[in-house]
């Protein structure tokens, strides 16, 4: 995707997200390209940062070896009065933004794109960019009615992180990806070993002979039935009554007419302790399931009387077998 198009995606969130921020320090005179650009240029040295002096007129003519190259910065833009209309560090998770370097064209002159031109890796940018120019070249729509109204320019700050091939990008973020994951997995992993000390803290508290099936739904079987076990896509007739571990009931037969909820066994159309659950049963068996929350509906609520990540208790009786 061109820097265009991805500035261009930017832009319609900036309206109502508007904060006011005020630059810090005295006033330091911009730069200024051919173009009409203004800019500072601030480059790390020895622990501080140090304005640069101007570049020639036409820019910098390093960043023809940066082209078709990936550079990962964060952003924020501002209207002439200061406001604060994007800010790349306190959206979407603090997530830098990435820009693809691509050849400045004349029609890009004095835009976005010539502005981030300039910057090298660990730069800091302020640019100061004619309004008109900016929404006509680099968002390519008209200017909003509250930024026209604030003045005449945008100011774009600019902290450049890294200058990376695509290649280099794809492996980070497939490196990223996979640490996601990995931490996902733990969190799971952590979350199961505690639903699972709750549940057998809640079966000791209330005397239920558990047995475990091999996903981890604890059940305790009251009432033995007879014949065979139901079989996967099989259709089971249940009566049941829901509740959360703390007592408070959220569904239950009795609510539909005490009619039994039929359906087929192990094809997904309840939760998976069900599916599991269930299936340990023979017709007329009347049992306590423990449901893991995993198992459930984990970390999302399906409505406001089960709590994201809750383990859920059913009391069930396996009416009928089809």
């Amino acid at each position: 995707m061109s820097v265009v198009a991805r500035l261009r995606f930017i832009v319609p969130a900036l309206v109502g997200i508007i904060g006011l921020c005020s630059f810090q320090g005295e006033p330091v005179p911009f730069n200024r390209l051919r173009s009409g650009l203004e800019y500072r240029i601030y480059r790390p040295q020895n622990g501080r940062y140090v304005l640069q002096p101007a570049l020639p007129p036409t820019g910098d003519a390093s960043y023809a070896g940066r082209v078709g190259q990936i550079l990962t910065l964060h952003l924020q833009f501002r209207t002439a009065q200061d406001s604060v209309l994007m800010h790349s560090r306190r959206q979407n998770g603090n997530q830098p933004v990435r820009v693809p370097l691509d050849s400045i064209r004349r029609a890009q002159r004095g835009a976005v794109e010539e502005a981030l031109a300039l910057l090298q890796p660990g730069d800091s940018g302020v640019f100061r960019l004619n309004l008109d120019t900016v929404f006509r070249k680099s968002f390519q729509q008209p200017v909003p009615g509250f930024i026209r109204k604030a003045g005449p320019t945008l100011t774009v700050l600019a902290k450049a992180e890294k200058v990376q091939t695509p290649d280099q990008v794809q492996q980070e973020l497939a490196q990223q990806a996979a640490q996601a994951q990995a931490a996902a997995a733990q969190k799971v992993a952590e979350l199961a070993r505690q639903d699972e000390a709750r549940i057998l803290a809640y079966a000791k508290q209330n005397k239920l002979k558990v047995l475990k099936t091999p996903l981890g739904v604890y059940y305790a079987v009251t009432k033995t039935g007879t014949g065979a076990k139901p079989q996967a896509g099989q259709t089971v007739a249940v009566r049941y009554s829901g509740k959360l571990l703390e007592g408070k009931e959220f569904d239950s037969s009795a609510r539909h007419g005490n009619q039994p909820i039929e359906f087929p066994l192990g094809q997904r159309q309840v939760i998976a302790g069900w599916d599991e659950g269930i299936a340990q049963l023979t017709k007329g068996s009347k049992a306590i399931l423990l449901i893991p929350s995993a198992l459930a509906y984990g970390p999302r609520a399906p409505g406001p009387d089960i709590p994201a990540n809750s383990i859920l208790r059913f009391d069930v009786e396996l009416v009928e077998v089809k």
